[in-house]
């Protein structure tokens, strides 16, 4: 549907993909938030899909409970935790509105931002980014987050907004050619950029976590991290050559000094321990850490060669139950 259809009295799709790992404390407030707001919206049919990507505290039943409730609640249940992007991955799968808004469940991405969002999309963009104004986490990883954005900034080989998440809105076409990206090693916010079409923007403040604690352990925010430098950039590759390149020229130059003070009779015998020492030791963690930036590369490309499914459905309430792996397309019954 165009957005002149909305003009003829059609109503617009909306579905709103949000993944969910151990959220009960929210829960309950998201679902009265969402309601709120989505039902405030005009000419609009909404459907959440909650991804619950494995959760092991009632989560999974307070979502079939709102589903129940309303089944404008969907529930995708997933066979285990397979990770933040897979979940969002899966959820993003069976989405089929009109527009599709992707959020997390922490309440830190307010859903009161969904109707600028659609607002952006009525406007002609096709992609809608939420950008931080301002964000509340503190202490370590509020450190981590901007030292993050900043060397993403500088080393990605393709622009990419800063201070964005998954936060924002797709249209259907934007969608279809996400749903087209097979790689298994996921930066969704880089996707979501790299497909193109009109891009729009729409500035919130991000919120402090409604309850609980946060669900991405440091490691998995490094390992994010490390997947949106590595899919997203080759300068680390270009860097290990430059640096190799600076090296082996000071060695030659160096060689040719010693090379000239020996025929010429000036060089003077000396223990050197100590240089030889450090230029070993130097030398030896440039080449471990080129081996290491060459390991992150090649494990990347050995979990595409096998083509494992970036998840597995186990359950659907109120939406298509997917078959995952080589034919995505096929459905099965709704399961209920």
């Amino acid at each position: 549907m165009g957005r002149e259809g909305l003009n003829e009295g059609l109503a617009l799709k909306l579905d709103i993909v949000i993944p969910i790992y151990n959220e009960q404390e929210n829960l309950p407030e998201l679902y009265r938030r969402l309601r709120d707001v989505c039902d405030q919206l005009d000419q609009t049919d909404f459907r959440v899909i909650y991804v619950n990507d494995g959760s092991r505290d009632r989560s999974l039943s307070i979502m079939l409970e709102q589903h129940r409730t309303d089944p404008r609640f969907t529930v995708l249940e997933l066979s285990r935790n397979f990770g933040h992007q897979a979940a969002i991955t899966a959820g993003m799968m069976h989405a089929e509105g009109h527009v599709v808004v992707f959020m997390d469940g922490d309440l830190q991405d307010p859903p009161e931002v969904i109707p600028d969002l659609v607002a952006g999309w009525k406007r002609g963009a096709q992609v809608v980014r939420a950008e931080r104004r301002s964000r509340k986490e503190g202490g370590l990883r509020r450190l981590g987050f901007d030292a993050f954005h900043k060397v993403f900034a500088w080393v990605s080989d393709f622009p990419i907004p800063s201070e964005t998440g998954i936060f924002g809105l797709v249209d259907k076409q934007a969608l279809e050619e996400l749903k087209k990206l097979p790689e298994k090693n996921r930066f969704f916010p880089g996707l979501r950029s790299w497909v193109g079409f009109e891009q729009g923007i729409v500035y919130y403040d991000r919120q402090e976590r409604a309850g609980g604690e946060p669900k991405q352990s440091f490691s998995r925010l490094i390992k994010y991290a490390l997947d949106a430098i590595f899919s997203f950039s080759y300068k680390p590759l270009k860097l290990m050559t430059l640096c190799g390149t600076l090296i082996s020229a000071a060695g030659f130059c160096l060689a040719c000094i010693f090379v000239i003070k020996r025929l010429a009779g000036l060089e003077t015998a000396q223990t050197g321990f100590t240089t030889l020492v450090t230029l070993i030791l130097f030398l030896g963690g440039v080449q471990l850490t080129a081996v290491g930036i060459l390991g992150e590369y090649l494990a990347r490309i050995y979990d595409e060669v096998k083509e494992r499914p970036l998840y597995i459905v186990k359950k659907g309430y109120g939406v298509l139950h997917e078959k995952t792996g080589k034919n995505p397309e096929e459905k099965a019954e709704i399961e209920q």
